[in-house]
């Protein structure tokens, strides 16, 4: 009997993270704000692509399964990066609902690896409505009380809507890259831009816009007043090994605080 696509998946060693750096973008040059991991499935198989992996994994409902082998694979390569720089995790919704044992167990990956809380920030996914707010809350609350930081994901595209804005409160917004890419030219996106701009001043958030690719889209939005974002202009997704070999290009102080 074959593997299937899911135990390849799971199989340990078999997840490849990538760093994609975020850039504070105000003042005089890039300077490093933070570290997203990605993560890439098993090479030679359809879920190498990322997008092909999760959404294979959502229709099979395995993300608390999934989501626990990209965080520990993250830690194990985050542990290897000098001068401590913060790191953002993905993580579903649906996870932090259905796993009561997920945040302390993060923790424990966190510990294990000397990555301390403070540098964490757990970005949010969602691609369904969560069905018990109440045990996202408790999550939630689990996750702040002990120093991490939150982030909502692909704001302006799927469930990263209102509900979710108000259900989690993040510490900052991630634009999704539909909203940011082409808005020098287009007078719609710049209004969905300032709406969001606009909302996180309310929420006390930042603001990060993904996805940029062009100068003319990185000047809008430093005029809308989005100083942090990342795209494969300002940093493509490296290798924890490319990343260690060009880290010095990247030494800048970093913008995440301690809790």
């Amino acid at each position: 009997m074959g593997t299937t696509l899911l135990e390849a998946i799971l199989e340990p060693g078999s997840l490849t993270p990538m760093f994609q750096p975020i850039f504070n973008l105000g003042g005089i040059g890039l300077k490093l704000h933070s570290y997203e991991c990605l993560t890439r499935g098993p090479r030679g198989t359809s879920a190498e692509s990322a997008a092909v992996m999760f959404e294979y994994v959502r229709r099979k409902r395995e993300e608390v399964s999934v989501d626990r082998a990209c965080v520990q694979t993250a830690m194990q390569a985050a542990a290897l990066l000098p001068s401590e720089p913060c790191i953002s995790v993905n993580v579903h919704v649906r996870t932090l609902v259905r796993d009561r044992d997920f945040v302390s167990d993060l923790l424990r990956m966190a510990e294990e690896n000397s990555i301390a809380p403070w540098r964490l920030t757990v970005e949010l996914i969602e691609h369904m409505c969560p069905c018990d707010v109440q045990n996202l809350w408790r999550a939630l609350d689990e996750l702040r009380t002990a120093g991490l930081r939150l982030a909502l994901d692909d704001v302006g595209s799927g469930q990263s809507n209102y509900s979710m804005i108000l259900d989690c409160q993040p510490d900052a917004l991630k634009v999704d890259a539909y909203v940011v890419q082409g808005c020098h030219a287009d007078k719609h996106r710049v209004a969905a831009l300032e709406s969001i701009v606009a909302l996180a001043r309310t929420f006390d958030s930042q603001v990060i816009a993904e996805g940029i690719q062009e100068p003319a889209d990185l000047d809008t939005v430093l005029g809308l007043g989005i100083n942090l974002g990342q795209g494969f202009m300002l940093g493509k997704p490296m290798s924890i090994q490319t990343l260690l070999k060009r880290s010095q290009s990247f030494v800048a102080p970093m913008a995440c605080a301690r809790a």
